[in-house]
């Protein structure tokens, strides 16, 4: 995908997300109602919100680029005539989002068969979004702010703060082992964050995000906002978490080859 290709998904994919976000915010600090889907760790709400945002951004990839396939997480799959596929998650952090908390956002991502290569985050309460593509820098926009994104240095794990978001990803011994192989040796470990523990990483304000048990829809926007701050994201092992599972994010390069190390030290 060339640089032009590149970032005129980007700004569909930003400028969807923000209409998204106006379908999502009359349903915010209100009451509503909340279905339970239930997932590995129990709970796992739904709300007309999800629905009303992801329905917005469907139809909008299907009046724009309607070859592309579309991944959603509360409609599922449709295939395209194309090997791009838009994926979805029109409210990461729904709990957060039904108690009236700030760490939530609307996830947008384009897999281009192989890897992610656009990824948005957009926060419309905040007002907040956080977007790159593939060889571009990683920005933060807010109205007509504009920042480049930037990882810290931290090569050191006993200096490193690490993220996530609920310790109960982690249930068999092995997984709790590779939180704690992790954890254990850091300056602090801080629960809780959802999508928005990956942006502060991008920020410079986290060094190690570790998760488990996630989607596709839960990372794809996310990795190329990492990756062009000049982190590392992957699986446990290494390889490619844009399917899901078990995923490790790093703000230093240096470290996320010690964490692998530590990971593959606690299986």
């Amino acid at each position: 995908m060339n640089a032009h290709d590149a970032d005129r998904y980007l700004e569909f994919a930003y400028e969807t997300a923000i209409k998204a976000g106006a379908a999502v915010l009359p349903h915010f600090r209100e009451v509503i109602a909340v279905e339970d889907k239930r997932n590995f760790m129990g709970y796992d709400p739904v709300t007309i919100a999800d629905h009303a945002a992801e329905a917005v951004i469907r139809d909008a990839i299907k009046r724009v680029y309607p070859g592309h396939g579309i991944h959603g997480e509360e409609h599922g799959r449709e295939a395209g005539s194309s090997p791009l596929t838009w994926v979805i998650d029109p409210i990461d952090g729904t709990k957060s989002f039904i108690l009236g908390q700030h760490h939530w956002a609307i996830l947008i991502a384009l897999h281009d068969g192989t890897a992610p290569v656009v990824g948005v985050v957009h926060q419309p309460f905040v007002g907040e979004t956080f977007m790159a593509a593939a060889g571009g820098p990683a920005q933060w926009r807010r109205g007509d702010e504009r920042r480049t994104l930037r990882t810290r240095a931290c090569p050191r794990i006993e200096d490193a703060i690490v993220a996530t978001t609920d310790p109960r990803q982690f249930q068999t011994p092995a997984e709790q082992a590779a939180l704690q192989a992790v954890s254990g040796r850091a300056r602090f470990l801080r629960y809780g964050g959802d999508c928005y523990c990956y942006t502060q990483l991008a920020m410079g304000f986290v060094d190690v995000v570790i998760e488990n048990g996630l989607q596709a829809y839960d990372v794809d926007a996310l990795m190329p906002i990492v990756e062009a701050a000049g982190g590392v994201i992957t699986n446990w092992s290494g390889g490619s978490c844009d399917q899901g599972g078990p995923v490790v994010a790093c703000g230093d390069r240096v470290l996320h080859a010690e964490i692998l190390r530590m990971l593959r030290a606690s299986a």
